[in-house]
């Protein structure tokens, strides 16, 4: 019997599959994954530097989640939590809320993805406020369902030929570094970019009609991106003023990913209203849950936001077993501690290479700008060339933006591999330098 390949599964798959569903990078099929490491369909192994696009935090195939999704598989897989509860959900909702960065009694619920739990954020805050508007920012990626689709801001493609979409969501800019001006302080960027936020409010948008702010702290798919805390207090301090809820997503960025359960933790003194989960919550397996204050998620009645499968007994196992992992292994701690590793790396790196612009870092996530060294302008070429070597040399990394390299490999990756994925980055930093990099055949179709 012929083993299937990369090339022969790639190839079966094409003609079933919508090229709608997959952003391009590489021709392979992942088969298993052990840790910070995959294997694909051709056995070849790779140092893995985006752990499922941060939905495995707790790496691959985990002996202690296994041993959860087992056990509760033989028991009971599905029975829906829409009309009955199960056990591992019961456990889980009060230990969730216990963790959630949010005072007072704390409520939530559960969803399939990211994208429902930004779009419970949505129905929440209408339902509390009796408010129709709903603000969000440029760079942002809430999901794909039609409500966080329409608050996303990052990609042509999610809007393109499928409006209309949801109405009563108004963007803003988000205060990214590539908006900052030459020589410009940052209390001059932020008062600018504050400036921006209000406008809307200032000509068209009624603060009194706005129901809810939803911001990524930290943006992800938008370049890995941290607001300035002092911007991200005056929008805190608007919301509230103008009686506003202030929700953060926290589906790429929490759980322990920037050194913090959440991002919004690395801001000092800001309390979420609303937040959303997902991702990372069950190490990949659908579950999400939008957790906010009581009074908040008391407003909707059932079934506003009840699904067939979300919070089913095999997931809410496997979160119950995530956050085991991540409370008896440290990996916040260890997030923390190997980010300032991976920081002092890229930084000698961008001492060497006039190609790597900005480096930012929060905990072991980071976005790391190829730029051109004559202009300063970002480089998508250059940026595509680097990941397809890093992926040649055995590591898998993305791009964001056209030129953000993503780095956000599982918080489990060991020391060891760590430095073997700072070798390989280097060796194509090098080769980058040197002109002998070129672009892969499908160079065009690579990427967001």
């Amino acid at each position: 019997m012929v083993e299937d390949t990369n090339r022969s599964l790639l190839t079966k798959e094409a003609a079933a599959l919508s090229p709608a569903t997959r952003v391009k990078y590489y021709d392979i099929v992942i088969d298993h994954g052990n840790g910070a490491t995959i294997t694909d369909a051709d056995g070849k192994i790779y140092i893995d530097l985006l752990a499922s696009a941060s939905s495995t935090n707790t790496g691959h195939a985990h002996p202690h989640i296994v041993a959860a999704i087992t056990k509760q598989a033989q028991k009971l897989i599905q029975y829906t939590p829409a009309y009955f509860a199960n056990e591992p959900a019961a456990k889980l909702a009060p230990r969730l809320a216990a963790l959630a960065p949010i005072s007072g009694p704390v409520k939530l619920a559960w969803g399939n993805s990211g994208s429902d739990a930004n779009d419970a954020i949505i129905k929440f805050a209408r339902a509390y406020t009796n408010r129709q508007y709903v603000v969000s920012f440029t760079g942002a990626y809430h999901g794909s369902t039609y409500g966080s689709l329409t608050t996303s801001a990052v990609s042509l493609n999610m809007s393109r030929k499928i409006g209309p979409l949801l109405p009563g969501v108004v963007k803003v800019p988000y205060p990214d570094p590539w908006q900052r001006l030459a020589n410009e302080s940052e209390d001059a960027f932020v008062d600018r970019l504050f400036r921006a936020f209000k406008q809307p409010f200032e000509t068209y948008l009624p603060a009194e009609e706005v129901a809810v702010i939803l911001i990524e702290p930290i943006q992800g798919d938008g370049g890995i991106v941290k607001a300035p805390t002092s911007y991200l207090k005056k929008v805190y301090d608007f919301a509230h003023e103008h009686g506003i809820l202030f929700a953060v997503d926290e589906v790429n960025q929490g759980l322990g990913r920037t050194g913090k359960w959440w991002s919004i933790e690395n801001f000092e003194g800001l309390e979420p209203d609303l937040m959303s989960v997902g991702k990372s919550l069950a190490s990949g397996l659908p579950l999400s849950v939008v957790m906010g204050k009581a009074p908040i998620m008391d407003a909707l009645g059932s079934p506003a936001h009840t699904f067939t499968a979300a919070g089913n007994p095999v997931t809410t196992a496997a979160a119950l077993a995530t956050l085991d992992v991540i409370e008896n292994e440290h990996l916040i701690e260890r997030s923390a501690l190997l980010g300032q590793r991976a920081q002092a790396f890229f930084e000698n790196e961008q001492k060497q290479f006039a190609f790597i612009g900005d480096v930012r870092m929060y905990g072991l996530n980071g976005g790391i700008d190829i730029v051109d060294p004559i202009t300063g302008l970002s480089d998508a070429t250059a940026t595509t060339k680097l990941i397809y070597r890093v992926f040649e040399l055995g590591a898998i990394i993305i791009s964001l933006r056209g030129n953000v390299l993503r780095f956000q490999p599982p918080l489990v990756i060991t020391e060891d591999e760590l430095t073997q994925a700072f070798s390989i980055l280097h060796q194509a930093f090098t080769e980058l330098a040197a002109g002998t990099l070129e672009l892969p055949n499908n160079a065009s179709e690579i990427g967001w």
